[in-house]
C-alpha cells in the first residue's frame, strides 16, 4: 500500500471528447515535478477491450507501446514524453481489464466465496491498481485521467472510486475537469457557460464535485466568465483556468504554471513544495516557438482519412518525435499528409515528392496502399529524398530493393503474398501459430528489446552523436520498443547485402534485422527501423534517428535554395 501521504489527482472531461484531458493531466504533472514532487500517471479507458492493441486507430488514434510491450493509449505517450518517465503496464487499465482481474480472483477464491457485486468491487480494484502504480513509481502524487465525458453511463464506476476515495481521504483528493467552452456570437468569441455549468451537474448527480475547472476553448477565457462559473459551480475564486489553444502543446504547462495552477493544487492537496524550477522545460519551448527555418516532411499512410478530415492521432508519437527533433535541430517542419492510394491510382503524381525535403512511411498493417508505399520509397531511393520507414516502412524499403535493385522481381512480404517466389519479409516462427489461432492480442513481438550498430553506419554515428548508446556486456548497444509479426527473411540478407543494402543494427544474436539503409556515398539518408523509435522521443531528449533525418532534410532544402 502507498504511504499515508499520498495525493490524487483525478482528470476527467465534461462537454465533449477530445478536450486535451491527456495534454492537461501530464501539464499538471510536469508541474509538480518541476517543483521536486515524484509524480506518476494513470490512464483509464472505459472500453472492454483489455488493452488498446485489438483497436482500430482511425477510431481510437495510435496504439502506444511501453517497455514491457504493453499495448495502451495515445495519452500514456503525453505522459512519458512531458514527465520525461518510462511507464509500465500497471499505470494504464481499461474497464475489460479490471473486470478480468475480478473475475479472476473469485474464480480463484480469494473472496472467501462471497458474493461478488459490482459495487464496491469495481471501484475498489480501480483503487487497488492506481495504489500499485503509486507504489511502483515511488511516487508522491497520482494523476489518473478516466477516459470518456462525464454523464457517459460507461465511466460511471470509475467515477465511484473517485467518490469512495475522496469520502475517505477528503484532503489528498483534486479532482480536475476539463470542459470545453464553445465560443458563439457574431465573432465567434462569446464564451458560453452553460455547457460546463450542465458537465458539473452530471458530476453532482454521482456525488462529486469538482476542485478546479480548465476552460478549454479557443481563445482566453475573460474573468467575468471565471467567476461565473466558479459561482455556478461552487468554486473558490481562482478555481478556474483558462486552457486555450496553443501552437505548441509544450507550452500548456507554462502557461498553467504562470497561472497558478500549481499552487491552487497544492494548497488544496495541502502539500508544501521545493522551489519552482521548469528553465530547461521552457528554453525548450522558446527554441521549438522560436525556429524560422522550414522544412517539408511528407507522411505516406493510411490510417489518417476518416470521413471529410484528417485523423493525426493514428500517427501522433510519429508528428512529436519529428517536432522534438525540429526544436533540436532548429527547424519548423511542415508535416504534410499524403495517402499512399494516389500514387497507385496516379503513378505521375509521385513527381509531387519533389517538393518534399524528406518522406517518412510509418508503422501500418495490410495490403491497401501497398504498392504506392513501395513507388514512393523507389522514387526516393532514385531521387536521392531523404526517407525514413519505420516498422512497414523499413519492411517495405527491403520489399522495393530486392525488386528493383536485388532483380528479385515478385519479392513481397508473406502477409500480402504468401506465395510470392522470394518472402524477403516473413512471418517470425513464433507467430504463426498465434495466427493460425486467431489469437491476435497482445501477441505480436511487444515491448523494448536491444539492438547492437554497425560502426561506420548512420544509425551508429546517430546515436553515438546523441550519447544514446549503452554498453552491456562490452558491446555498444540500443534498446528500442516493437510492435510487429513479420521480419525481414535471414534467407536473402546475404543477397541483399551483396547488392548494397546495409543491415547496420541487428538483435545481439544476429538473427533479427533491426535496421536497414544504404551508405550515404549512395543516398543522403535512406533508412528503415524494424522498431519503432518515435515511441521513445522526448521534447528534452529528441530521438537520434529523428534528428539524423531532420538533419538530411534541412541539407536538402539548403541545396535545392542554394541551387541556381
Amino acid at each position: 500500500m502507498p504511504a499515508k501521504q499520498t495525493k490524487y489527482i483525478f482528470v476527467v472531461g465534461g462537454v465533449m471528447s477530445g478536450v486535451g484531458k491527456g495534454v492537461a493531466s501530464a501539464s499538471i504533472g510536469k508541474i509538480l515535478q518541476s517543483r521536486g514532487i515524484e509524480v506518476t500517471a494513470l490512464k483509464i479507458d472505459p472500453y472492454v477491450n483489455v488493452d488498446a492493441g485489438t483497436m482500430s486507430p482511425t477510431e481510437h488514434g495510435e496504439v502506444f507501446v511501453l517497455d514491457d510491450g504493453t499495448e495502451c493509449d495515445q495519452d500514456m505517450g503525453n505522459y512519458e514524453r512531458f514527465l520525461d518517465r518510462d511507464l509500465t503496464r500497471t499505470n494504464y487499465m481499461t474497464t475489460g481489464s479490471v473486470y478480468l482481474s475480478v473475475i479472476q480472483k473469485e474464480r480463484n477464491l480469494e473472496f472467501g466465496g462471497k458474493q461478488v457485486e459490482v459495487v464496491p468491487r469495481i471501484p475498489l480494484e480501480i483503487i487497488e491498481r492506481i495504489n500499485k502504480a503509486v507504489v511502483k513509481a515511488h511516487a508522491k502524487v497520482a494523476i489518473t485521467e478516466i477516459g470518456g465525458t462525464v454523464g457517459e453511463y460507461e465511466n460511471i464506476l470509475f467515477l465511484e472510486a473517485v467518490r469512495m476515495l475522496k469520502i475517505k481521504n477528503p484532503r489528498d483528493v483534486v479532482l480536475v475537469l476539463v470542459s470545453y467552452v464553445p465560443a458563439l456570437g457574431a465573432g465567434g468569441n462569446e464564451l458560453k457557460t452553460k455547457p460546463t455549468q450542465h458537465a458539473v451537474r452530471s458530476l453532482n448527480a454521482v456525488g462529486l464535485n469538482p476542485d478546479i475547472i480548465l476552460a478549454r476553448a479557443h481563445i482566453p477565457m475573460d474573468e467575468k466568465r471565471k467567476e461565473k462559473i466558479e459561482f455556478m459551480c461552487s468554486l473558490e475564486k481562482g478555481d478556474v483556468i483558462s486552457a486555450p489553444n496553443v501552437e505548441n502543446i509544450y507550452q500548456v504547462p507554462v502557461n498553467f504554471e504562470n497561472d497558478g495552477l500549481g499552487d491552487r493544487i497544492l494548497k488544496k492537496l495541502r502539500m508544501l513544495s521545493g522551489k519552482r524550477d521548469m528553465k530547461e522545460w521552457r528554453e525548450m519551448v522558446l527554441k521549438m516557438n522560436s525556429a524560422t527555418r522550414s522544412v517539408r516532411v511528407g507522411i505516406v499512410g493510411k490510417y489518417f482519412g476518416t470521413g471529410e478530415f484528417v485523423l493525426e492521432d493514428s500517427y501522433i508519437s510519429v508528428i512529436e518525435a519529428i517536432k522534438h527533433a525540429g526544436g533540436k535541430v532548429g527547424c519548423v517542419p511542415e508535416i504534410i499528409w499524403l495517402n499512399s492510394e494516389q500514387f497507385e491510382k496516379d503513378p505521375k503524381s509521385l513527381k509531387e515528392l519533389n517538393k518534399f525535403d524528406g518522406i517518412i512511411v510509418p508503422g501500418g498493417f495490410g495490403s491497401r496502399g501497398i504498392e504506392g508505399k513501395i513507388s514512393v520509397i523507389k522514387y526516393c531511393r532514385e531521387k536521392k529524398i531523404p526517407y525514413f520507414g519505420l516498422c512497414y516502412g523499413m519492411q517495405l524499403a527491403v520489399i522495393e530493393f530486392a525488386r528493383n535493385v536485388a532483380l528479385m522481381k515478385d519479392a513481397n512480404t508473406t502477409e500480402i503474398n504468401p506465395k510470392t517466389s522470394y518472402p524477403v519479409v516473413d512471418i517470425m516462427l513464433e507467430q504463426k501459430k498465434n495466427l493460425k489461432e486467431k489469437n491476435f492480442g497482445a501477441t505480436m513481438r511487444l515491448g523494448a528489446y536491444p539492438a547492437i550498430l554497425k560502426e561506420r553506419s548512420i544509425a551508429n554515428a546517430a546515436y553515438l552523436s546523441a550519447g544514446a548508446l549503452a554498453k552491456e556486456d562490452g558491446k555498444k548497444q540500443i534498446s528500442e520498443r516493437h510492435r510487429h509479426r513479420y521480419e525481414v527473411n535471414p534467407e536473402y540478407i546475404e543477397k541483399l547485402e551483396k547488392t548494397g543494402l546495409i543491415f547496420s543494427g541487428t538483435s545481439p544474436d544476429f538473427r533479427l534485422m533491426e535496421i536497414a539503409e544504404l551508405s550515404q556515398t549512395k543516398h543522403p539518408f535512406f533508412l528503415g527501423t524494424q522498431f519503432h523509435p518515435e515511441l521513445k522521443s522526448r521534447p528534452l531528449h529528441p530521438h537520434p534517428l529523428f534528428i539524423a533525418f531532420l538533419e538530411a532534410c534541412v541539407l536538402r532544402c539548403k541545396n535545392i535554395k542554394d541551387t541556381p
